[in-house]
């Protein structure tokens, strides 16, 4: 994490109470998306309170050998630059496949128009570009990662 990040992060640690401090066992500085434009749009959705909710390909942790997110993780979140936007706790993380995801969670992500298939076509594309850099196929029946948040700062 930058100074920067850490400061922004800082500001939100000084209002918790001790105890709430504490109990936080998790906390990482990310942007979402994998170009310019789409971090940038989704830190500002984020920030305003419209996404909600983000997915990421299950098979991208067991390949990187990382743990799934677990709930009550704070995400500093930030724009492509790194600059730190807002703050968010994650509330809810659930294994779906793709083709099961719901038109709630989709609507949740506060993407495009918020329908079920612009969510879809989206997803498809960025999810058959991302398996194409891990040297894997992806298909309809993968595994999501589906994670719900709130934001908790600024408030």
């Amino acid at each position: 994490m930058t100074p920067k990040q850490q400061t922004f992060l800082n500001q939100y640690l000084e209002q918790l109470t001790t105890s709430e401090r504490a109990s936080i066992k998790d906390v990482i500085a990310e942007h979402f998306c994998g170009d310019e434009y789409n971090a940038n749009q989704c830190a500002k959705l984020i920030n305003e309170g419209i996404k909600t909710a983000s997915c990421s390909l299950k098979a991208g942790y067991e390949i990187e050998q990382k743990p799934l997110p677990q709930v009550g993780r704070l995400s500093v979140v930030l724009d492509w630059e790194q600059n730190p936007i807002c703050i968010v706790k994650l509330t809810s993380v659930e294994v779906c496949p793709f083709n099961q995801v719901s038109e709630a969670f989709a609507y949740a992500e506060g993407e495009g128009d918020r329908t079920y298939q612009w969510w879809k076509q989206a997803h498809l594309r960025f999810f058959e570009g991302y398996a194409n850099e891990l040297n894997i196929t992806f298909s309809e029946y993968d595994d999501l990662v589906l994670e719900r948040f709130e934001k908790v700062f600024p408030r």
